[in-house]
């Protein structure tokens, strides 16, 4: 079936065009991505990202454009930044809500738009503090206030222009923009893990179980990853019959499905922010006199304690599922949205009942999920150990994988009902 479903694409034509016209846009996102800025130290960026993992994950979001410091250095974190901020601020101002949450498709495109405006602020603030972190850690060469005002303002045009892209795929291609120049981002390092694999396999034939172990253990992750990103507790909702003339309406059945993991991929990422943040102040004390440098010391040897750091990672990851949650589902919503249009869960009472039984599934469940999202932000740390490989580290878990897996899945289903639509 998904082999019948890849070759149906080919023989739609706009369908082929929208594709075409998606990889053409990597195309230009990769030539940008690998447009370094001037005098970047090669092995002073490869320590850096080693000793602030933080990057890492914001090396993630921008499509790999960070580790090369290219001129669209920052990606689109900062829009994604901006996104998760106006979520935040929805939970504080009513009118953001109401906009986000029940005004439809214009208040969501209002509210996407604000996401835009605040994009570039946050993309002068974010390039003004890595050009400067980045200078002090000497990994590239000292600039002047003029060339850094223009370095500044490179990295912020190329933060908007590459949302622009991401609003091109999104129009007049299939799938979400944003969600596949990310996805772009991560792939575009399979050829160089691939060589990597090759040579560690020639140079040491003695460890092809532990890279035997590694492929079986990627499978099994992706294969639970995709069962729990599908998984779905579906709770029966009726409609009230309504006799219009001689023509009656409604009095059908339909389901609600609730996610075992609504959250996403965003609990690791407010996770591993939130970890690596004391680890990274704490570098830029460490060594200083009295009790500034004492206490960095101290904050250094405990994120250096693998297991303190897995158990306090897993505890974060659990705890903020459950907080992003909030964020996204809201029962009391759900429950009006119901009641407004003549649904009912068979049993409960609409309006408030309804919301109070939305909560008590979601709590029995979500647990299930918070675990299982936990296990995978740890388990490239656990498979690493074991077989000692560090390739393909986005096949094994964490934050990568997930992202891979739903975009992968969103776009599927988007081509394939685009397809049986225009079969229609």
């Amino acid at each position: 079936m998904f082999l019948k479903d890849i070759f149906r694409v080919f023989k739609i034509k706009d369908l082929r065009n929208k594709i075409l016209f998606v990889l053409l846009i990597f195309v230009v996102f990769r030539i940008m991505a690998n447009i370094p800025i001037p005098g970047v130290d090669v092995a002073k960026l490869k320590a850096f990202f080693e000793q602030f993992q933080v990057f890492g994950l914001l090396n993630i979001f921008s499509g790999g454009t960070l580790e090369n410091l290219s001129i669209t250095l920052l990606g689109i974190s900062p829009y994604i930044t901006a996104t998760i901020v106006l979520q935040l601020l929805s939970m504080i101002f009513p009118a953001l809500e109401k906009m986000y949450k029940s005004e439809g498709e214009a208040g969501r495109g209002k509210f996407n738009q604000y996401g835009r405006i605040l994009t570039l602020p946050l993309a002068l603030f974010q390039g003004y503090a890595m050009l400067g972190l980045l200078q002090r850690q000497g990994v590239i060469q000292n600039l002047s206030p003029l060339a850094l005002a223009s370095s500044i303002l490179t990295v912020s045009a190329g933060t908007v222009f590459l949302m622009w892209l991401g609003e091109l795929i999104s129009e007049r291609g299939i799938g979400n923009g944003i969600s596949l120049l990310i996805f772009a981002g991560i792939i575009s390092r399979f050829p160089q893990n691939i060589l990597q694999f090759y040579y560690g396999l020639k140079s040491n034939p003695s460890k092809i179980p532990y890279y035997l172990i590694f492929i079986a253990s990627s499978l099994i992750i992706i294969c639970g990853v995709v069962m729990v990103t599908e998984a779905r507790r579906n709770i029966t909702v009726s409609y009230a019959r309504k006799v219009r003339g001689r023509r009656m309406y409604g009095g059908m059945k339909t389901y609600l499905p609730l996610n075992i993991n609504p959250s996403g991929v965003m609990p690791i990422i407010f996770a591993l922010s939130l970890l690596t943040l004391p680890g990274m102040i704490a570098n830029f004390f460490v060594g200083a006199k009295g009790l500034a440098g004492v206490i960095a010391q101290k904050v250094l040897e405990i994120f250096e304690n693998s297991l303190a750091y897995g158990v306090l990672y897993f505890i974060l990851v659990f705890i903020f599922t459950f907080f992003y949650t909030i964020i996204v589902f809201d029962p009391k919503t759900i429950a009006d949205n119901l009641k407004k249009v003549g649904g009912f869960i068979p049993g409960i009472r609409p309006g408030s009942s309804t919301a109070d039984f939305l909560s008590y599934t979601l709590n029995r469940i979500l647990p299930v999920g918070a675990i299982f999202l936990g296990t995978i932000a740890l388990s490239p740390s656990i498979v690493g150990k074991i077989t000692g490989v560090m390739t393909f580290q986005f096949l094994v878990g964490g934050t990568s994988l997930m992202i891979l897996v739903s975009v992968v899945m969103e776009t599927y289903q988007e081509i394939k009902a685009y397809s049986q639509m225009t079969e229609l």
